[in-house]
C-alpha cells in the first residue's frame, strides 16, 4: 500500500528539514540538543508532542528529532524522515544497557552491526534475517572523528529487544541469540532504524551511551549523565558534519 501524499505524525513546513538528522529517543532530549548545540533554531514539528528542531552547527544545517521509544515508535518517525522530507543520513544518539564486562558506564558504544530476534522488519517489508548492518560510510566517519577528538569509542554488535532489559530476564533474552553473535549492548530502536534506512538506500548509524550494567551497580547522577550524553552528541555532530 502506498502511503498518503503528507506525513501523519510529522507537520514539518516544506523545506525546513535537513538532509542529516541526529535523533534521541526523548523529544525533550532533542530540545535540549537544539538549544545547546545549535544556533538559529527553528521547532519545526509538534505532533504527539515529539518535537523535532533545525539549526545550524558549525555552519551546517542540522535537523534533531525524537523518535520515541522502541522500533515501533521509531520506525514511524524515520520512515516519514526518509520517504515525505528525503532526509539522506541519520544518527540515532541512544541510551543503553551494557551485556559485557568491557563496557563502563558511561562509555560510548558504536553498532557496527545490530541483531534482533524481533519480527519488525519481517512485517515492514518481509525482511526475514536477524543482522542489519548500519551504513558503513556512517560508522568509518564516526570512528575517524572519535579518534580525531580523542573519545574512547566502544564498537561491536548491539542487540535491540522489544522490552526494556532492566524489567526482563536479559539472559535469558542472551541465551537464545545464534552462535557467533555476540552482543555487547542491548536497547530498543537500532535494528528497526537502520532496517529502514537500507530499505530506502539511506545512510543509518547507531550511537549509544551506557547508561546501566548487569555488571555493575553504577547509577549516573543527573549532571554526570548529561555529561556523558553531551560526549556523544558532539561526536555525532561532527561525525555528521
Amino acid at each position: 500500500m502506498k502511503p498518503q501524499e503528507f506525513p501523519i505524525h510529522m507537520n514539518c513546513p516544506e523545506g525546513s528539514v535537513a538532509p542529516i538528522v541526529i535523533m534521541p529517543g526523548d523529544p525533550l532530549r532533542a530540545k535540549y540538543i537544539a538549544e545547546k548545540f545549535l544556533t538559529d533554531v527553528q521547532q519545526i514539528t509538534s505532533i504527539r508532542n515529539m518535537l523535532g528542531f533545525t539549526g545550524n552547527y558549525k555552519g551546517q544545517r542540522v535537523t534533531v528529532m525524537g523518535h520515541g521509544m522502541g522500533m515501533p515508535s521509531a520506525g514511524i518517525y524515520v520512515f516519514e524522515l526518509f520517504y515525505y522530507y528525503n532526509v539522506q543520513k541519520i544518527i540515532r544518539i541512544g541510551t543503553c544497557g551494557v551485556v559485557t564486562p568491557d563496557i563502563k558506564v558511561p562509555e560510548i558504544v558504536l553498532a557496527d552491526c545490530i541483531y534482533s530476534e524481533s519480527n519488525f522488519a519481517y512485517q515492514y517489508n518481509g525482511y526475514d534475517k536477524n543482522i542489519v548492518y548500519p551504513s558503513k560510510n556512517l560508522v568509518e566517519k564516526i570512528i575517524a572523528t572519535a579518534n580525531s577528538t580523542n573519545k574512547k569509542l566502544h564498537i561491536g554488535t548491539g542487540m535491540t529487544c522489544d522490552v526494556f532489559g532492566p524489567y526482563v530476564d536479559i539472559d535469558a533474552i542472551l541465551n537464545r541469540v545464534p552462535e557467533g553473535i555476540n552482543p555487547i549492548v542491548e536497547e530498543m530502536e537500532g535494528f528497526g532504524i537502520c532496517h529502514i534506512a537500507n530499505s530506502f538506500n539511506r545512510e543509518a548509524a547507531c550511537l549509544y551511551t551506557a547508561v546501566d550494567s548487569k555488571f555493575s551497580e553504577d547509577v549516573l547522577s543527573p549532571e554526570e549523565r548529561e555529561r556523558s550524553l553531551d560526549e556523544m552528541i558532539t561526536l555525532a555532530l561532527d561525525s555528521l558534519i
